[in-house]
């Protein structure tokens, strides 16, 4: 059959509209085989929201009208970059064969930073709808998302996205999907979310192919809260999947994790904007109000049960493990305690970020936060502008390292054998340390072939190891390599876009601790250590970096009276030296002929005047000049 027409086998199917759900609803008319939970997981870019769009317009959630863009991504930053940065989940309502279906559909980010969130919005859904673009085929993040489904024994329903495209190929991509996945191409639904078309068999297929969840309704109340966000008004609203039980208003809820008990005072499900029910059901997937005054109490992951029927609480998620750590300070310390709420009200609704405080001689107060990637941090950061009106310095990125100590007395003054380092001026000395040991994330590169050689030296110029190579099909690699983070935390993404235009995709994910030799390199002017350019560096690479901090401070520094000599040093070896030349007076100017020595005899002069200047002058480095050298450094 052509795309547009369906089959005459199809059941016929009724849309409700919104206005039949206006008053409560009663969410005992879903018996549990009639639930279905899933998510769309997919690489940037392929299609995820446009598809969510379709669906809730197919179902009747949203009015079909030509604005229906992003509708999900309610954040000004998801927007603008045209990218979702936190999972949504919307409730439909779907009638078909006489039987009516009860659809939770969870939105999840692509990103490799914020694969975290699919991970929590997996474990609420019995199947995902893997999405995948019929012009690029199978990418990095693709692959991530379907092994998190795989592992977490879900069923996958392939989706082929934009065959409206004139480039597109998907026989290409269900023979790429058959031979990485093991999926039977004769499974792919073929669709564009775009214009529509075919999207009505991704709700059949839902329906045929996703199990109902396996859940009592008799048993004693289990809810996961798998997100949460935070409301200035009523409080913390949680994400939850109802596993076993019902809940209603007015029920009396613990938290497994804090033991705190709460009022219910509001339940329903997502619509995809909050609509209030009686009760919510085991199986289905809702939000809940119970009065928490602030995120750390809705711990995601954490398990609700009624008061005085506890029940085993269920697994819950690792805790996400900042990969990236950056100072950030205010512009103006006189700013400082709006930036605190600021950060306070963020981290609320982000519960990923890490903060710690932190203080710098040159920056003055500030924090030192935890983030999962560079995005995650822009993000961030862009947030805080747009919606706190809150301008901030943010440092350089670096990662955590670690050190293991070397004697009883040091472990004893540290209370632990192995410490991490977030901080580079904290970086203990070589003698106090029997090894350093850095970070290290397993890299999935897929790329076209012709790309290959260039990518692989880009690889092993980061130090590198090589692990695998697969190709996909007649012109895709996939590349798979162990990187040390701290080589591709800043640039490496922007180089490998470059370097294959713009057509290799990159994810990683985390592999541990590898030992590695590291050193601590500080930086001097006219001798004195500046503590806020102090960097770890590995050995090999610690001269280049050196003279290219050495170079940006030469451009940054104003010229002083005196000669300023710009050092990088590890211990008390210099590595890299750069000087900033001292403002002169012409003393000469007054000598018109004469001999040789009278013009030697006022150089020397000067000159002396000069070495005693340096003696007592004293540098002061400018906030801005701190500024451009410890801003990320985009600027190769």
């Amino acid at each position: 059959p052509t795309f547009g027409a369906a089959p005459e086998s199809w059941p016929t199917c009724r849309v409700y509209s919104s206005a039949e759900f206006k008053e409560k609803l009663d969410m005992s008319r879903f018996p549990v085989e009639n639930i279905r939970n899933f998510s769309i997981v997919a690489h940037v870019d392929h299609g995820k929201s446009t598809l969510a769009d379709r669906l809730l317009e197919l179902t009747g959630t949203i009015d079909k009208t030509k604005n229906n863009k992003q509708v999900l991504d309610k954040l000004q930053v998801e927007r603008e970059r045209g990218i979702t940065v936190k999972a949504q989940t919307a409730s439909l309502f779907y009638n078909c064969e006489g039987k009516q279906y009860l659809l939770n559909l969870i939105d999840t980010p692509g990103h490799v930073d914020f694969s975290y969130e699919v991970s929590r919005s997996l474990s609420a859904c019995q199947g995902v709808l893997l999405v995948v673009d019929a012009n690029e085929g199978i990418q990095a993040q693709t692959v991530a998302n379907f092994f998190l489904a795989f592992e977490a024994q879900l069923s996958v329903i392939p989706v082929i996205n934009k065959i409206d495209l004139k480039n597109a190929d998907p026989e290409r991509v269900e023979n790429q999907i058959e031979k990485v996945f093991d999926i039977p191409s004769d499974e792919c639904i073929k669709i564009s979310a775009k214009l529509g078309t075919n999207v009505e068999s991704v709700l059949q297929a839902v329906i045929e192919r996703i199990p109902p969840p396996k859940v009592h309704r008799k048993n004693p109340l289990r809810a996961l809260v798998f997100d949460s966000t935070f409301d200035q008004y009523r409080g913390v609203i949680a994400n939850v999947a109802l596993f076993d039980g019902v809940v209603s208003k007015g029920d009396k809820i613990v938290s497994a994790h804090t033991q705190k008990t709460y009022e219910v005072n509001e339940v329903g499900v997502l619509n995809p904007n909050e609509q209030p029910t009686h009760k919510l059901y085991a199986g289905q997937v809702g939000y809940l109000i119970a009065g928490m005054k602030n995120v750390i109490e809705a711990q995601i992951g954490d398990t609700l049960y009624l008061h005085k029927q506890p029940v085993e609480p269920l697994p819950g998620f690792k805790s996400a493990k900042p990969m990236v750590f950056a100072g950030m300070y205010p512009v103006d310390q006189s700013e400082y305690n709006n930036l605190k709420s600021a950060i306070e009200k963020l981290t609320l609704n982000d519960s990923s970020v890490t903060v710690h405080r932190d203080s710098s001689l040159a920056l003055g107060a500030g924090w030192r936060l935890g983030f999962l990637g560079l995005l995650h941090m822009e993000v961030f950061n862009q947030r805080l502008e747009q919606e706190y009106n809150a301008s901030v310095i943010l440092t350089t990125p670096t990662v955590p390292y670690k050190a293991v100590l070397s004697s009883s007395k040091l472990i004893k003054e540290y209370r632990e054998k192995e410490i991490t380092i977030i901080n580079p001026a904290q970086f203990p000395d070589k003698s106090k340390v029997t090894e350093y040991l850095e970070p290290v994330v397993l890299g999935t590169i897929i790329t076209p072939d012709e790309y290959t050689g260039k990518i692989m030296m880009l690889c092993e110029a980061r130090r590198a190891v090589q692990k695998n190579m697969i190709f996909i099909d007649q012109n895709r690699v996939m590349l798979k390599y162990l990187f040390p983070l701290n080589e591709i935390v800043v640039d490496f993404y922007d180089s490998l876009k470059s370097l294959s235009s713009g057509y290799a995709s990159f994810d990683y994910e985390d592999a541990g601790y590898q030992t590695a030799e590291l050193v601590k390199m500080d930086i001097l002017l006219n001798g004195n250590t500046v503590e806020e350019l102090v960097t770890v560096v590995h050995k090999d690479k610690a001269h280049s970096i050196g003279k290219a901090i050495c170079e940006r401070l030469k451009d940054s520094l104003p010229r002083q009276l005196f000669e300023i000599a710009i050092q990088a040093a590890i211990g008390s070896k210099i590595i890299a030296r750069e000087t900033v030349k001292a403002y002169r007076k012409n003393v000469l100017a007054k000598c018109y002929g004469g001999d040789i020595t009278r013009k030697m005899k006022l150089l020397k002069r000067q000159a002396e005047g000069k070495k005693k200047l340096r003696k007592i002058g004293n540098v002061e480095v400018p906030k801005d000049a701190f500024i451009k050298v410890l801003k990320t450094r985009s600027s190769k």
